[in-house]
């Protein structure tokens, strides 16, 4: 009998890792918790030292969490003995002392930096660093309409004005010095990964910000390119030097700044991306130990890890990759020779990757506490699937084959990824196996627009969101009928948020599907474009068009438009409080489908936004959507 994953196996049990970091002889992560109602919590161990136990620095109620851009990140900051976090129970900034702390710290060892804002004046911060030299935190304040860059003193007091943005701001990192800042900024109606600009000023001894200049990016006369992760390096006895990610030659490809402050000295001109789109802060994929630079590469849909040779300071640099069974890694750092990342591979669960760069040993320890409930044989592992996509151009997906092997009898879901930026990985999904395991294939779609594969594959989705994507999802699944790996009947699609829309858009305009499942996703476009939050606000000008005046195709993209051409079942899951993507939506698309006699469910969630946190609410999503397609395509 073949091996049933459960929901509750699957998900709500295992924490996601996030941002850790090395400083001095400490390893600091993020868990967010599922089975904690989602909260979020900073944990602290020595470096070297994987067998001994962690410590909880932020526990309950604290919740270690950013709403900046609605979808945060870079919540804690921590230099020296001082830790800088964002509680997300009153939006403020909280300052704890680490020296000598072996114990989780009570709640008089918090010190609360701001005050929470009045009710008509929402704020969020997030993004930030803390400068030693002046005893402050630097960092991004989101406040009436903009991003600002400001300071707040380790002591507490008013956020400082430093620099006001036009628009959108991050990435802020202060040099090793402390005497320059450099960071990214963009406006609307681009994204960061778009287009983008690098700014450098300098810090005065007052801690006031120099005039900014701009060193590369559009504001700098450079043609459109987007930069991503900006850090600093340093060698014993050298200058300071800025090295950044930059995809003006079509892939994001390391780039340091040359010693005359204007122009850029490739790196690695590789055909491989040191980058990705920047939905959230804290994302790094490239780090400094102090003699080292290590980064993280993507190829052909891929993660590798390696060493950046820069031999006596010359460029091109050599890639020296580490050879490691892990092929989906994020969220590096590294200090004083140790590294650590977020990795996973087909068949090992995510956790921390930490690595001696000297000796070359290293330790992977999965999040959680749980052994994968999988053993190594029953593990479905990705296969790489190229197809001819929309307009007969190369199309990747990642193709997991059913419990026993593929067979012409077989289900298949077809995977489409949210962002619709963002990219199908690697790294053992149980959410996958959930499906593998009951006798499934499941093909993830790297469709035109996803990250990863280089700018002209991510800008195959300009202007045509809803196409696309559609007709890579629909091209996937016909190819594994046609390969006998999946019967014409039973082909299912689903996604969250934009994934949510191509699910829906797919089920109007192919006749491919026969069931679908949308988590959050977008319905009508028109709708979204007059009330989506600041960050997305002009994002569908690239994905569809200039807004109102395109209004026709818009129209003509919105699965709500034309909710009459959907002849198949589908499932729906919102969360009430979601900004993102407005329940709304999904109410008046469920509605229309049901006036139509589409069968349709429905399954709500209070305290839920735009992403399900809360275990119990992960595991009903899994079983209810399991059970639908059972139910729909009338399997045993």
């Amino acid at each position: 009998m073949p091996y049933l994953l459960s929901a509750r196996d699957t998900v709500g049990t295992t924490p996601a890792i996030k941002e850790p970091r090395l400083v001095g002889d400490q390893l600091y992560w993020l868990e967010q918790r599922p089975h904690e109602r989602g909260r979020t919590t900073l944990l602290r161990r020595p470096a070297t030292d994987p067998q001994a136990k962690p410590l909880e620095l932020t526990p309950a109620p604290w919740n270690v969490r950013s709403r900046l851009h609605e979808y945060g990140g870079g919540a804690a900051a921590i230099a020296g003995r001082d830790l800088v976090f964002v509680h997300d129970g009153d939006r403020c900034l909280w300052h704890l002392d680490l020296a000598e702390l072996t114990a989780a710290p009570d709640e008089t060892a918090f010190t609360r930096l701001t005050e929470p804002a009045p009710a008509d004046q929402a704020r969020a911060f997030g993004g930030g660093v803390i400068d030693l030299r002046l005893r402050r935190w630097l960092g991004v304040m989101e406040a009436a309409g903009r991003d600002q860059l400001v300071a707040v003193p380790l002591a507490g007091g008013a956020p400082e004005l430093l620099h006001t943005c036009a628009d959108f701001c991050g990435d802020a990192v202060l040099s090793p010095s402390g005497r320059q800042l450099a960071w990214l900024a963009w406006q609307h109606p681009v994204m960061p990964w778009e287009c983008n600009t690098l700014w450098l000023a300098d810090v005065a001894a007052d801690g006031s910000l120099g005039p900014p200049r701009a060193l590369a990016g559009v504001a700098a006369g450079q043609p459109r390119t987007a930069l991503f992760q900006p850090i600093w390096i340093q060698s014993p006895g050298q200058a300071e030097q800025l090295v950044v990610a930059s995809d003006a030659h079509g892939r994001w490809n390391l780039q340091r700044l040359a010693a005359d402050g204007h122009s850029w000295q490739p790196l690695l001109p590789m055909q491989a991306e040191f980058g990705m789109p920047q939905w959230v802060y804290g994302m790094r994929t490239a780090a400094w130990d102090g003699q080292r630079l290590v980064a993280l590469c993507c190829r052909d849909g891929a993660w590798e890890l390696g060493e950046v040779d820069l031999g006596k300071n010359r460029s091109p640099a050599g890639w020296q990759p580490l050879p490691l069974p892990f092929n989906d890694l994020a969220g590096i750092d590294a200090a004083a020779g140790q590294m650590v990342a977020v990795a996973s591979g087909p068949d090992s669960a995510s956790g921390l990757l930490e690595l001696d760069l000297a000796s070359r040993q290293w330790h992977h320890t999965p999040a959680g506490t749980l052994p994968c409930p999988l053993a190594a044989e029953q593990i479905s592992r990705p296969e790489p699937l190229w197809f001819e996509g929309h307009g007969d151009q190369p199309t990747h997906a990642w193709y997991y084959p059913p419990s026993g092997g593929p067979h012409g009898e077989a289900p298949l879901l077809v995977k489409s990824h949210s962002g619709p930026t963002a990219m199908a990985r690697t790294g053992l999904s149980l959410g996958i196996q959930f499906w593998t395991s009951r006798g499934w294939g499941v093909v993830d779609v790297n469709y035109g627009g996803s990250s990863g594969f280089g700018r002209a594959y991510r800008e195959r989705l300009n202007g045509q969101w809803g196409v696309v994507d559609v007709a890579d999802c629909a091209a996937a699944a016909r190819f594994l009928i046609a390969a006998g790996k999946a019967h014409p009947g039973r082909i299912a699609i689903e996604g969250g948020s934009a994934g949510g829309f191509t699910t829906l858009a797919a089920l109007c305009f192919t006749n491919v599907f026969r069931v679908g499942a949308s988590r959050y996703g977008v319905a009508d476009l028109s709708a979204l474009a007059r009330e989506t939050h600041r960050f997305e606000a002009g994002y569908l000008e690239s994905l569809v068009g200039p807004w109102p005046a395109a209004q026709g195709t818009y129209d003509a993209r919105s699965p709500l438009q034309h909710a009459d051409r959907i002849r198949c079942p589908v499932i729906f899951f919102q969360g009430l409080d979601d900004r993102v993507v407005p329940p709304e939506q999904t109410e008046r698309m469920a509605s229309a489908l049901a006036a139509n006699g589409i069968a349709v469910e429905v399954h709500r969630f209070a305290g839920e936004g735009h992403g399900f946190r809360n275990s119990e609410n992960q595991i009903t999503v899994l079983e209810a959507t399991e059970a639908f397609f059972r139910r729909h395509l009338q399997l045993p």
